[in-house]
């Protein structure tokens, strides 16, 4: 069975996860080149409860973000593909939207983590969470890692 889902099948999961006594915790991004700090990052957000669900933001919402020309180096389906391989991930969800609002909203996690380079009242979803007495949860980015930084190595080569 596939853990790459679309919203509907990933409220389902939540619902059933939930009847179960497990907590769900959520956290989204691009996840282009995938590298030990996201691997680490998703770790520790698995860490937070029972199952994690990771919202991926789609081609045409990395596209928007202007991460960069060329952006994403790697389509949204490969990176569903990659992410949803790791141990640490218990199901993957694309979302079309610039932020992940709608899918907080639909999935209402227990937990909803982000990596602490986001501001707390940056957090999008973060009211949505607290207000069903959920916790954000703002995780430690390793040191040296980041996509930016190795596309940057590689065209330097």
């Amino acid at each position: 069975m596939s853990r790459i889902l679309s919203q509907d099948d990933a409220v389902a999961l939540v619902e059933r996860l939930r009847r179960r006594g497990r907590v769900v915790v959520f956290t989204n991004g691009v996840f282009d080149i995938l590298h030990p700090g996201h691997v680490r990052y998703l770790a520790e957000a698995r860490r937070q409860g029972d199952a994690l669900i990771v919202g991926l933001n789609s081609d045409d919402s990395v596209r928007r973000l202007a991460k960069g020309p060329g952006r994403p180096v790697n389509p949204e389906s490969e990176r569903a593909e990659v992410l949803s391989a790791l141990a640490s991930v218990d199901a993957v969800v694309i979302f079309d939207e610039d932020t992940p609002l709608e899918i907080v909203t639909a999935l209402q996690p227990d937990v909803l983590v982000k990596g602490a380079d986001w501001a707390a009242d940056a957090i999008v979803g973060r009211d949505v969470v607290e207000a069903r007495g959920g916790s954000v949860v703002r995780v430690p980015m390793a040191e040296g890692y980041s996509t930016s930084s190795i596309l940057e190595r590689l065209q330097r080569r």
